[in-house]
């Protein structure tokens, strides 16, 4: 209900730095397949009440291919970084962690790491998702399991790429599957047991994590 209703309820923050203030570190949220802003509500007011300026994009076409998404976030990044004079941490759920992989692969390979501070997965299938094959949408068929649009993106990232990423992944993942597949090879890989794929995205151990890991440097 929040997603077809109240999507647009809750506006991006960007609070004005007070003078003399540190800022703490920016946050952009990309939701996946099918969604949109509205899915990450209970993260806006997990952020502003810790004091972390954020936005939520929304990516159009909801069918089209996960490449032209990355213009939709870089715009996001920079509008987080102005505000705080940081890259940010991008937070992608499922197809957002592909998007963000994706916009990475658009930058210069040394400008990655000063765009973005940290990229959180949630589910992200990074080697496909056997779901995959029975979509007939462009970036639901980038999705297949082993696939060449994943298999394209694997190759065209330098190795040192994986270092920036946290992934979370679940063996009770009903979309993305085999587990296996939303882990990211070199990343910081973190199972958690018995979640399911739009679970994970709101059980309170798995936000509380990411969150701290905003807070570090």
């Amino acid at each position: 209900w929040r997603q077809p209703f109240r999507h647009d309820a809750v506006p991006d923050w960007l609070p004005p730095l007070p003078p003399g203030q540190t800022p703490r570190r920016g946050v952009v949220l990309v939701h996946g397949f099918l969604c949109n802003r509205g899915f990450w509500l209970p993260w806006m007011a997990a952020l502003r009440e810790r004091g972390h300026a954020h936005v939520a994009v929304t990516l159009e076409p909801a069918f089209g291919s996960i490449d032209d998404y990355a213009a939709t976030l870089d715009a996001a990044v920079q509008r987080v970084t102005q505000a705080t004079g940081m890259a940010p941490v991008v937070v992608g759920h499922s197809m957002g962690g592909l998007v963000a992989r994706a916009w990475l692969r658009t930058l210069p390979a040394q400008a990655a790491a000063t765009r973005v501070h940290r990229v959180i997965t949630l589910g992200t299938p990074h080697g496909g998702t056997w779901a995959g094959r029975f979509s007939r949408a462009v970036n639901g068929r980038q999705m297949s399991l082993a696939g060449e649009w994943v298999g394209a993106l694997q190759r065209a990232e330098p190795a040192e790429r994986a270092a920036l990423f946290t992934c979370w992944y679940s063996n009770c993942d009903n979309i993305v599957f085999p587990a296996s597949t939303a882990a990211l090879p070199g990343a910081d890989n973190r199972f958690v047991e018995g979640l399911a794929h739009m679970q994970m995205a709101f059980d309170p151990r798995v936000m509380q994590a990411c969150l701290e890991e905003m807070g570090r440097e």
